[in-house]
C-alpha cells in the first residue's frame, strides 16, 4: 500500500529548497543588509574594555565587537573629538583622540546601516536606517556624542543604503545637511536648511538601481560649498553606470553631468554578488570634493575597486579618477595602490575623504599584499596631495593581518559590512574598518599619518631622596608622520611623601625621526617607598596622533648611588586599576612573562559579567587595558585577569 507521508530525502530536499529561496530572497544583491543566516545566528554586540593593540610599537584601538559598517566623523573645532557609528546601532565618542567611550543613542527602531556628519560649526548628526526600513532616523549632538538633542527626525525615504554629509564651509548654503537613499529605482535626495530640525526631500535622481547613492560638498569657484554633488549606480555589479549630478542651489535642484562605466567585476561574482575569497565587497563608487582653499579647490573625485586585468575571477585593484569641471569630464585613471605587481593582489573596498584644511585626498583600502595564498587581509591607506596625479607611498595601518572573511560570516558569499570610512582633521586621518584577527567583527581605528612609539626601560629603580634615571621616549620609525612630536608624562600615584620631579633635558619636543625625548625622574624630600607608574604622552601639534606608553618605577631607600638598579624580573602580574575610585574610564595593567592568550572579564558586585575581552598570543612584557565603565552603575566591581595558568582577581569601584 503506498504511503502519502513525505520520504526523509524529500523532507530534506523541501527544507533546503525553501531555505535556499528564502536566502536567495534576503540575499538580494541589489540590497546591502546583513545575511539571514548571520541574523538568525544573532551574534550580539558585545562591549569590551576601550583597549589599545600595540604591536611593532604602532596602535591599533579597539572598540569592541559589533556587525562591523563604521563610519566616522572628525568635529572640525576640535581636532581631538571624534564619533564612530556601528552596525547596529553602537556608538562610540571620543573627545581626547585616544579613549573611546560608548554613547547610547536611543532611536524609535533602528536597522543599521549607520553614517555621520559634521557641520562648520560641530553639530554631530548620526544617521540610521529605520526598522522596518522605509527611510532614515537622524540624531543630533551639540557636545559631540555625549548626549542627544533628538533621535527621531526623518532624513530621508527608502528601501536602502543611505549616506549623510554637511556643508562643513562658511558658504551661502552653510550647516545644510544632505541625506540621500536608494528609493526602488531612484535616489531619494532629501536636505535640511534648519541644522537637522526637519528634512524634506527635493530630487529623486536617476538611473539608479543597486545600493551605493552617495553625496558630497564641493567649491564652486569662489563660492564655498556652491556644488552638492550626488551619484547614482546603475547595475549590474560587474558592469555599473556611475552618474554623476549637480546642485548648485544647495540640493535644491540637479542636473546630470555625465554617465560611465569604469567598473567592471571586483574579484569573483558568487550570487550576483561582487566577492573576494568569498566574502563580499561593495561594487560601488565613493566621491569627495575639494572645499579647502588650495590649489586643488573645486575638484571633484572618485574612486573605486575593478578588477586588473578585466575578468571575472582576477584581482581589483583601486583606482582614482579626478574631474576640473565639476563632474562633466574625467581624468586617465590612477592607480591607487602601489604594490610591485598588482595582478597578484586583491586590493578592495575603499573609502575616501578630502580634507577641507589642505584638500588632501586620503584613501584606505583592504589589501592582500602581505598574504602569498591571498586569503588574509590588512588595511592600506595613502594620500594625494597634488590633486590625485601622485600618490604618497602606501601605509599599512592594521599592526596584524587577519584572515579575510569569518568562519561563521555566511556562506556563500560571507559578510563583513558594505562600507567603512576615512576622516581628517587638517593634520592627520582617522580610518575606522572592520578587523578579524580575533575571528569576530571587531571595530577598529587608527592615525594616519603616524609615528611608533616605545620607551626604554620599561622598568626602572629610583632613590627615595637624591636618585634620577632617564627614561627614553623613542620615536623608531614612522608612517609618513613629518610634523613635530611633543612629549608630555606625569607619575601616578602621587607620592604620600616627597617629590618625583620630570624634566626633558633635551627639550620635549622632537621633529626628525627615528629620535628620542629623554624624560628625567628626581627623587627628593625622601619619597614614600613603592611602585609608581609613568604614563609618557606623544602627541602632534593639533593633539593628533596622540598616544600613550607607561614605566614602572620602583622607588626604594636602600638603592644608593644614581644609576644603580635592582634586579627586575617579568613575571605574571596583575596591578590595581588607576584612578580608582573611577568614572567612567579606568586603566587597568597587566604584565606577562611569556607570549600567552589573555583574557579580561569584568564582574559585579553579583557575581554577573559585565564585560570581557580577550586577546590570543599577546607577546610577553606590559600590557593596559582601559574599562569604560560608562552604561554601569556606581559600585564595587572585580576584574579577573587569565592569562595561560595565571589568574588574579582585583576590585575597583566606579563612582558617578
Amino acid at each position: 500500500m503506498r504511503k502519502n507521508s513525505l520520504t526523509l530525502m524529500q523532507i530534506v530536499m523541501a527544507v533546503l529548497f525553501i531555505t535556499g529561496i528564502a536566502f536567495a530572497q534576503f540575499d538580494d544583491p541589489t540590497k546591502d543588509q546583513i545575511p539571514q543566516t548571520l541574523r538568525d545566528i544573532n551574534i550580539p554586540y558585545v562591549y569590551v574594555p576601550y583597549a589599545v593593540i600595540t604591536i611593532d610599537d604602532y596602535d591599533n584601538f579597539v572598540m569592541g565587537t559589533t556587525y562591523s559598517e563604521g563610519h566616522v566623523s572628525i568635529n572640525p573645532l576640535n581636532p581631538l573629538q571624534f564619533f564612530t557609528g556601528w552596525n547596529i546601532n553602537v556608538a562610540f565618542y571620543v573627545h581626547n583622540g585616544i579613549d573611546w567611550i560608548q554613547t547610547p543613542v536611543t532611536f524609535p527602531n533602528a536597522a543599521g546601516d549607520p553614517v555621520t556628519a559634521v557641520d562648520s560649526l560641530g553639530n554631530l548628526y548620526y544617521e540610521t536606517m529605520k526598522s522596518p526600513v522605509t527611510g532614515c532616523w537622524v540624531a543630533k549632538s551639540t557636545n559631540f556624542g555625549q548626549s542627544w538633542l533628538f533621535t527621531n527626525v526623518t532624513a530621508v525615504s527608502g528601501n536602502d543604503k543611505n549616506w549623510i554629509t554637511c556643508d562643513m564651509t562658511a558658504g551661502p548654503y552653510s550647516n545644510y545637511v544632505y541625506s540621500i537613499m536608494t528609493s526602488s529605482s531612484t535616489a531619494s535626495f532629501w536636505r535640511s536648511t534648519n541644522q537637522g530640525t526637519s528634512f524634506s526631500q527635493t530630487a529623486s535622481l536617476t538611473p539608479h538601481t543597486y545600493p551605493g547613492a552617495m553625496v558630497c560638498v564641493g567649491a564652486n569657484g569662489s563660492i564655498s560649498g556652491g556644488c552638492v554633488y550626488a551619484v547614482t549606480h546603475l547595475g549590474p555589479n560587474y558592469a555599473g553606470t556611475y552618474t554623476f549630478h549637480l546642485s548648485t542651489n544647495g540640493g535644491a535642484s540637479f542636473t546630470t553631468q555625465s554617465s560611465v562605466m569604469w567598473s567592471n567585476y571586483i574579484g569573483t561574482e558568487i550570487s550576483g554578488r561582487s566577492t573576494v575569497n568569498g566574502m563580499r565587497t561593495r561594487p560601488y563608487p565613493m566621491i569627495a570634493a575639494d572645499n579647502s582653499w588650495g590649489p586643488y579647490r573645486g575638484r571633484l573625485y572618485c574612486v573605486y575597486a575593478s578588477n586588473e586585468p578585466s575578468g571575472n575571477g582576477n584581482k581589483p585593484d583601486i583606482f582614482l579618477r579626478y574631474s576640473t569641471d565639476k563632474g562633466v569630464t574625467w581624468s586617465a585613471r590612477k592607480t591607487v595602490n602601489d604594490d610591485p605587481n598588482t595582478q597578484n593582489n586583491h586590493q578592495f573596498f575603499p573609502a575616501i575623504w578630502c580634507d577641507n584644511f589642505d584638500g588632501k585626498l586620503y584613501i584606505k583600502w583592504y589589501d592582500t599584499r602581505n598574504c602569498p595564498t591571498s586569503d588574509s587581509m590588512d588595511v592600506y591607506a595613502t594620500y594625494t596631495a597634488d590633486g590625485g596625479n601622485t600618490f604618497a607611498p602606501n601605509q599599512r595601518i592594521t599592526n596584524k593581518i587577519a584572515k579575510t572573511k569569518l568562519s561563521s560570516s555566511g556562506n556563500p558569499p560571507a559578510y563583513q559590512g558594505d562600507y567603512d570610512a576615512i576622516m581628517s582633521n587638517g593634520k592627520v586621518s582617522v580610518p575606522v574598518w572592520c578587523d578579524f584577527r580575533n575571528n569576530n567583527y571587531t571595530s577598529m581605528s587608527a592615525y594616519f599619518p603616524d609615528f611608533a612609539m616605545r620607551l626604554n626601560p620599561t622598568q626602572d629603580s629610583l632613590n627615595s631622596n637624591v636618585g634620577n634615571i632617564t627614561i627614553q621616549m623613542q620615536v623608531p620609525s614612522v608612517k609618513l608622520y613629518a610634523d613635530t612630536v611633543i612629549v608630555s608624562a606625569s607619575i601616578t600615584p602621587t607620592p604620600p611623601a616627597g617629590t618625583i620631579a620630570i624634566t626633558y633635558p633635551s627639550g620635549n619636543k622632537l621633529s626628525s625621526f627615528p629620535g628620542n625625548v629623554p624624560v628625567k625622574l628626581t627623587g627628593t624630600g625622601g619619597v614614600t617607598p613603592g611602585t609608581y607608574t609613568l604614563l609618557v604622552k606623544s602627541q602632534g601639534p593639533n593633539g593628533t596622533p596622540v598616544h600613550t606608553r607607561t614605566a614602572t618605577i620602583y622607588v626604594s631607600s636602600t638603592v644608593t648611588g644614581v644609576g644603580n638598579e635592582i634586579e627586575v624580573t617579568n613575571n605574571f602580574e596583575l596591578f590595581q586599576n588607576y584612578p580608582n575610585p573611577f568614572n567612567p574610564i579606568t586603566r587597568i595593567e597587566y604584565t606577562l612573562a611569556t607570549v600567552t592568550d589573555v583574557k579580561l572579564v569584568i564582574y559585579s558586585s553579583l557575581g554577573k559579567e559585565v564585560a570581557s575581552f580577550s586577546y590570543p598570543k599577546q607577546q610577553a612584557g606590559k600590557h593596559t587595558a582601559f574599562f569604560n565603565g560608562g552604561n554601569l552603575s556606581s559600585g564595587v566591581y572585580f576584574y579577573k585577569l587569565t592569562a595561560g595558568d595565571f589568574t588574579d582577581i582585583k576590585s575597583m569601584i566606579l563612582l558617578k
